[in-house]
């Protein structure tokens, strides 16, 4: 990332520097060394080693069953100013670095957490710098860390950082009008300076070539609603401008951040419904729009590119506490009974609200650090390490600024942003940050995938790898994808995934049979080879190489969109037809969405011939949406279509609409046979759809009419 705008102070004149010599520009000065300078990557995981904290690691490898994650790579927090020179038991920040290199590592994690007022709704985690000490922020903590990171000692390693966890998302929901809401939150609303540390920190980091920031976008139980997501995603990009930053300063965003909230939720959908009640009208889910930090993530990237940041921004997930296995992990939805029970019985996150974030009682270890694991997901992350304090179950005297929390107290009986539940926290906790070894063993215990050798069903001595996926064929493709589906693997304890490799290298995983490889070039050739994995990480070989060849331009049409669908319907001979669709912009220039109309096709049956339509959710807002059946002849499968536009607006190249959730019905509510219907797909995850047209200027420019 290029240094940008006028040089005014001699920092910049230092990372301007710094950022010359370690692209080989000659300097006539004397600066250290450099190592060999890492190119500038999309997604800075992709063929990385990260580094692994040795002050972390000894500690979970004297806890039981600690070894045998003890090697894996997390994030180091920089929670004050002292961290940064570091103290007799835990590394400076140069120490780190320098670590990093002995240890043959080209990628480091480094979390940002100092803010004024620093998180104006948490006690445990409160800063050392008042509300208004924002020029204390700017020359004693980020541009020490600057200058450390700029040294061109350190110009080989991938410098990926998390940029204040909770300080925006703590602007749109607690700062007035809230149950949850505070004055210190109201505060920070009004001095604005959570914004302009935001940006200073984006805009001095990201001076720095090999330097990739990563902002906090908390999680899909404290933004999933629309009434936050909107919000946050503009909050976000008014402090991604701020301060002399701008949207080039940003990789991409995180989730999940030193939180539990579920990585998938296998065993029920946000479209079920129970006895005619919806998933989203349980108590657990409580009209969000989302279950899960999967489906949340992807849905905010494609928001965040509709809000102006760039269309190549990655998501991060922090899959350190996330788990929720052992013993308690349903393997079923929950009784029919009432959609209360139906969610209960079957959720995976067993916390008793999901705005319960204060050590939680029975969480587990979840994904361990993955690259590319799923569609616009740079990679699965231990951003808060486990074992590490979320804050004090008691009143501790302390220097670090951290104050006590009653989310952090097992006996408290909560207050609004919990639904004035229980905490669920662990007793006898230390201050945030400090080891907890109890923690520690729980989470271990209750890893989902299960830790070999920490005592889960599954772990022990399982050393048998799945057998080889076959049948890989090829389902769709376009200029910029391509679409793969194969047969299922087999193992003696249970597949629970598989990796995909374009060329040879690793491009992404999926819990399923098929996966969609995006961000490809128009007429080119690629090899393709999926390898299974299982719950105690045994790989299988790979399969036999399939080659594919991307389509010269927008796939069977002749334009730069295309359509992807998923089934919402898990009945084919209900009384509606229900799908979910999302518009893609594959070529390099916007596109009028006014002049854009999807079409999908079916036929009706008997009874009624006339018909209602509705969207029940869009990223972009249903209120952009038009729909309505018209009639299309006697094609086989194909008698009418349902027709989606847009009332006004653009598509950015390289974006998606996101999803649109739409269904319709005949005047009648008699049933459908929707089996032979042109347009529908038993695929429950989105996927290209050659057989969904979409027409500009009334032209098909996108899949295959009937």
């Amino acid at each position: 990332m290029s240094t940008r705008g006028t040089i005014m102070h001699g920092l910049r004149r230092r990372l301007a520097a710094v950022s010359a010599l370690a692209m080989g520009a000659a300097l006539a000065v004397a600066l250290p060394t450099t190592a060999s300078a890492a190119a500038r990557v999309d997604n800075p995981y992709v063929g990385a080693t990260a580094y692994v904290n040795p002050d972390w690691s000894a500690k979970a490898a004297a806890e039981p069953g600690g070894a045998a994650i003890a090697d894996t790579p997390a994030f180091v927090w920089m929670d004050r100013i002292a961290a940064i020179e570091g103290s007799a038991t835990a590394k400076s920040l140069r120490e780190h670095l320098d670590t990093a290199l002995d240890q043959g590592a080209n990628l480091f994690q480094v979390v940002i957490y100092d803010l004024p007022g620093r998180d104006c709704a948490a006690l445990a985690s409160n800063g050392e710098l008042g509300p208004t000490e924002l020029d204390r922020y700017k020359n004693e903590y980020i541009d020490p860390i600057s200058d450390i990171l700029a040294d061109p000692a350190y110009a080989s390693l991938r410098i990926v950082t998390i940029i204040e966890p909770d300080s925006l998302p703590n602007i749109v929901t607690n700062a007035g009008g809230t149950a949850g809401s505070t004055d210190a939150c109201a505060t920070m609303k009004a001095n604005g300076n959570y914004e302009k540390g935001v940006g200073y920190a984006l805009h001095t980091l990201g001076a720095i070539p090999n330097v990739y920031n990563y902002i906090d976008a908390a999680h899909h139980g404290w933004l999933g609603w629309d009434s936050n997501m909107g919000p946050a995603a503009t909050e976000f990009k008014k402090a991604a401008t701020s301060e002399g930053a701008t949207v080039d300063d940003v990789a991409g965003f995180i989730v999940n951040t030193a939180n539990y909230s579920a990585l998938k939720e296998p065993n029920f959908k946000i479209t079920d419904s129970v006895n005619g009640t919806t998933v989203r009208q349980s108590k657990w889910v409580d009209w969000n729009y989302y279950t899960d930090e999967l489906t949340f993530a992807q849905a905010l990237r494609t928001l965040l590119v509709s809000q102006g940041f760039n269309s190549n921004i990655g998501m991060l997930i922090d899959t350190a506490r996330n788990g929720w296995g052992g013993s308690a992990r349903p393997t079923s939805a929950g009784p029919t009974t009432s959609v209360d029970a139906y969610v209960n019985g079957g959720r995976v996150d067993r916390r008793i609200h999901a705005g319960n974030w204060c050590n939680q009682s029975g969480a587990g270890i979840g994904e361990r650090p993955t690259a590319a694991p799923e569609t616009g997901i740079d990679a699965y992350v231990w951003a808060k390490p486990p074992g590490e304090s979320d804050g004090n179950s008691a009143p501790i005297d302390n220097d670090e600024g951290k104050g006590f929390d009653r989310m952090c107290d097992p006996t408290y009986t909560g207050n609004g942003r919990n639904g004035n539940s229980m905490s669920g926290a662990l007793p006898n906790s230390p201050l945030a940050g400090h080891w907890f070894s109890a923690q520690f063993q729980e989470l271990v215990k209750n890893a989902y995938p299960p830790i070999d050798g920490g005592g889960n069903p599954g772990g022990g001595d399982d050393t048998q790898a799945p057998t080889a996926p076959t049948g890989v064929t090829v389902t769709a493709k376009t200029s910029g994808s391509v679409s793969l589906s194969w047969t299922a693997s087999t193992d003696n304890t249970g597949v629970t995934g598989y990796d995909v490799f374009r060329d040879g290298v690793k491009v992404g995983s999926s819990t399923t049979t098929s996966y969609t490889d995006s961000s490809l070039t128009a007429s080119t050739a690629y090899s393709y080879t999926v390898k299974a994995k299982d719950a105690a990480g045994n790989v299988s070989s790979a399969s036999a190489a399939l080659s594919a060849t991307t389509s010269a331009g927008g796939g069977t049409g002749t334009g730069s969109l295309k359509v992807q669908y998923k089934n919402t319907d898990s009945s084919a001979t209900d009384n509606q037809i229900r799908m979910a669709l999302q518009l893609v912009n594959t070529g390099s220039t916007a596109v009028d969405l006014s002049t854009v109309k999807l079409r999908y096709w079916f036929t009706p049956e008997s009874g009624a011939s006339t018909f209602g339509t509705s969207c029940d959710y869009a990223v972009i807002g249903c209120g952009t949406l038009t729909h309505g059946v018209k009639t299309a002849g006697s094609a086989a499968g194909a008698s009418h279509y349902l027709e989606v536009g847009f009332g006004s607006g653009s598509l950015a190249a390289g974006a998606s609409t996101g999803e649109m959730q739409l269904r319709l019905n005949k005047s009648d509510w008699s049933n459908f046979n929707e089996a032979d219907d042109y347009s529908r797909s038993t695929s429950t995850t989105f996927a290209d759809a050659a057989k969904i047209g979409v027409y500009v200027t009334g032209a098909l420019s996108w899949g295959t009419a009937p």
